[in-house]
């Protein structure tokens, strides 16, 4: 077992590996929900397990692979398979590396009862499919190995049931389309449990005491609250039949009498008890006033997140003397659109948008403007076209992958975006209607007709029907009571506008300060070359520096990284573009174009010598794309003849980016460099020969891959044993929050990741030194 995926490290990419009623969670619990905390057994997992069934007569040897043609409509076949399927499921042994690593993980949360919860992804589901939120239970056990080993067997072995292998041959789903994964939870006692049920006309609650399986298995009649939407007044309330309850065993609340009898479900290792509700309490409501107040205060907020219809599961877990709240399941309605997307690419920055759609088939016929919030389609962008994005409403490119232009500008601007949408310009006309889901990466188109047509003017109104990954927002807060943590987290910027939202955020600072991408704001379309040849150089002067002025005086004391240009190709659209390696990764970028003309890279320093001047002593230079110690050398010369280091805060950094640094790190030291930054993104194009725009090639580019993280510990290593500060600033803890474990581990000295990422990079950092700290103090102990 690779590794389990918990519910706050959850990506966007994840969703099939961990089913959709996990995503979900994960998503409105990175957004701050109360969500009862919990990981993921991957869909992988089951497959291993059952390619691995060593049953040379094995039924279900050949299931990955194979859409098991049965006859369904032949009852007493259908039964003789679904029973063999499972018996050799049950009877099968699960791996004791998997068990330990499960029952590990569920140690920390202290609990003696579990549940795991199926959780499922479907791909290519069919139109026909319909809700299967009934078709796979949960399953409660005692946390210990065993017991654990047995409940996992059991809810693999549900997908084989007759009833689910009649779904699927009827729904027209193989199943090898079925990705089924297990997200697995602690369980407490619950006061009460039930379900809020919201749309358009209102809302409706259901509660019962104890533990919500009592609702699950219609075991009770829930009282039922309905409730005003718009004032959160309870308009009516209706008594129900709540004869018992169900709790922890040998914890049940003290409200409960004995118990009766142990659940039906999990006759083996059962975790759980029923318990008979005395009389008088049966005549009382589940709910006081105070836990209608929260659900509804809840559900208000959850109506921004996941638009008016929608429904939650919910338990009130603890005594009356200490409660809370959580949501334990979110069910979202399908898309508006009746019919499969239409097109599929990466979900390169989150968010649901409805719009028209505007095509650009030539990207280097750039416009002056963007008509404000449509749907861009085009085949590629390049950083030029920054200042036309804050327009648009979401972006959809032919080509790139998670790290390409188009992907890093719609994340930091908050922009829902797909990228390396095949054929999108040809199968999309301007004027069509969108919608865009950046967080599955596919695309919709709306008829306009009925449902979907009014579902789609609401969505309109709305532009972002269900932000799960929204611009940020300064009246949401990021973290609150957070945990200390020793690794500096710092930011990625570019955008002066995004600054007052920012600069509150629990941030150590900005790690990197874009200058290719905020110069664009002030360039007006021209190269800077050509405002120096112009005789407009002071004029020019004067804009970059109150730019980078902006940030220093919004985060001083704190350090603001300023990265020198580092444009990676020609920009089209600028009048003297120098002539390089147009099209490549790899042209005359960095440093190396310092040398051919250092006009530009002066003027830049000028511009931070005036930041100083004016009092500000925060801003320190990150030189990009280093290739040799001789370029490294040109630059701090250029650097200390524009006085620079009369400051003596400031500091010279560079970009550890190019593979040559692993072996020359010490010379590019004894030259003056004062601390790297690791670039994860070329770092890793140019260890794997992968061009990171080609998104089609996404699963060659892996940050994660053995070279990389080789070489990234390489570079912590010698910068400690240099004595100076180590940051990363690429997108891969961003997208790869696992990463962050080994990071700290190996003593990063920060990590800058992009404003949308920073609560749960935070979080991520606090969960890795609580880790190592937990391992250290055991060591001692031992």
């Amino acid at each position: 077992m690779d590794k389990l995926y918990w519910l706050d490290q959850i990506k966007l990419q994840d969703r099939a590996k961990v089913g959709d009623k996990a995503f979900y969670l994960s998503r409105i619990m990175q957004r701050g929900y109360p969500v009862v905390p919990g990981f993921v057994v991957s869909a992988e997992i089951l497959r291993q397990f059952l390619e691995n069934l060593n049953s040379s007569e094995s039924l279900v040897a050949d299931l990955p692979h194979s859409s098991l043609h049965l006859d369904v409509a032949n009852w007493r076949q259908l039964q003789q398979v679904a029973g063999r399927l499972r018996q050799e499921i049950l009877t099968a042994t699960v791996p004791e590396d998997w068990v330990s690593t499960i029952f590990q993980a569920a140690r920390e949360w202290q609990t003696g009862c579990l549940i795991l919860r199926p959780t499922l992804a479907v791909s290519n589901a069919t139109p026909s499919m319909k809700n299967i939120s009934g078709l796979l239970e949960s399953v409660f056990c005692q946390c210990e190995p065993e017991a654990i080993a047995f409940a996992l067997k059991r809810t693999w072995s549900q997908i084989f049931r007759a009833r689910s292998l009649l779904y699927w041959q009827r729904a027209g789903i193989n199943l090898q389309q079925i990705s089924l994964a297990v997200l697995v939870q602690p369980v407490e006692n619950a006061i009460a449990s039930g379900l809020l049920k919201a749309n358009s006309s209102g809302w409706e609650i259901e509660a019962t005491w104890g533990l919500g399986i009592a609702i699950a298995l219609g075991e009770v009649q829930p009282d039922v609250y309905y409730i005003q939407q718009a004032t959160g007044i309870v308009l009516e309330q209706q008594l129900g039949n709540k004869m018992l309850a169900y709790g922890v065993d040998d914890a049940a609340p003290g409200a409960f009498s004995q118990p009766v009898s142990q659940s039906a479900l999990t006759p083996d290792h059962t975790c759980l008890s029923t318990y008979l509700i005395p009389e008088a309490q049966q005549k009382q409501y589940a709910l006081q006033e105070e836990y209608i107040q929260q659900i509804i205060a809840l559900a208000t907020q959850l109506v921004s997140e996941l638009g008016k219809s929608f429904t939650i599961k919910w338990t009130i877990a603890g005594q009356t003397t200490s409660s809370k709240l959580y949501i334990t399941q979110v069910s979202s309605p399908q898309s508006v659109i009746n019919h499969r997307h239409f097109i599929r690419g990466i979900g390169a920055a989150g968010g649901r948008v409805v719009a028209t759609a505007l095509v650009i088939i030539n990207p280097q016929h750039k416009p002056e403007q963007l008509p404000k919030g449509v749907i861009l389609v085009i085949t590629a962008i390049a950083p030029d076209w920054l200042p036309l994005l804050h327009q648009v409403g979401g972006i959809i490119t032919e080509q790139g992958g998670l790290t390409s232009h188009a992907a890093i500008l719609a994340r930091e601007l908050g922009i829902a975006a797909v990228v390396n949408a095949t054929s999108a310009t040809t199968l999309i006309q301007t004027g069509e209607q969108l919608l865009l889901d950046g967080d599955r990466g596919e695309v919709y188109r709306i008829t306009g007709e009925g449902e979907s047509g009014r579902a789609g003017e609401m969505e309109k109104r709305k532009v972002v029907e269900n932000p799960l990954h929204p611009p940020i927002s300064p009246s949401r807060p990021v973290t609150s009571h957070l945990p200390m943590i020793a690794t500096q987290l710092l930011v990625n910027l570019s955008q002066s506008s995004l600054i007052e939202q920012v600069q509150s955020f629990p941030v150590d600072g900005v790690g990197l300060l874009r200058s290719e991408l905020m110069v664009l704001n002030i360039l007006s379309g021209q190269h800077p070359n050509s405002w120096i040849l112009g005789g407009r150089q002071a004029e020019l002067l004067e804009l970059w520096s109150e730019q980078i002025m902006q940030f220093a005086r919004a985060f001083t004391p704190r350090p603001v990284f300023y990265r020198s240009l580092d444009w990676p190709q020609d920009l089209p659209s600028l009048s003297d573009n120098l002539q390089s390696s147009t099209q490549s990764m790899l042209g005359e970028r960095g440093t190396f174009s310092y040398l051919r003309n250092p006009a530009v890279f002066e003027l830049e320093l000028q511009a931070l010598a005036s930041v100083q001047q004016a009092g500000y002593s925060n801003v320190n230079l990150l030189l990009p794309f280093v290739r040799t110690v001789e370029e490294f050398v040109f630059c701090r010369r250029k650097v200390e003849q524009a006085l620079l280091t009369e400051v003596s805060q400031f500091q010279l950094w560079m970009m550890a980016e190019v593979p040559s640094v692993l072996f020359l790190l010490p010379e590019y030291v004894k030259a003056g460099a004062a601390g790297i930054s690791i670039g994860t993104n070329d770092l890793t194009q140019l260890l794997l020969g992968v061009d990171r725009e080609q998104g089609q090639l996404g699963k060659v580019f892996n940050e994660r891959h053995p070279a990389v993280m080789s070489a990234i510990a390489q570079l912590i290593q010698m910068a400690k044993s240099a004595g100076i500060p180590c940051s990363i600033c690429g997108q891969a803890p961003a997208i790869y929050p696992e990463i962050i474990d080994k990071l700290v581990e190996w003593g990063i000295t920060s990590i800058s990741v992009e404003p949308e990422a920073v609560e749960r990079t935070y979080q991520a950092i606090a969960r890795a030194e609580q880790r190592i700290i937990l391992a250290a103090a055991r060591r001692e102990l031992h």
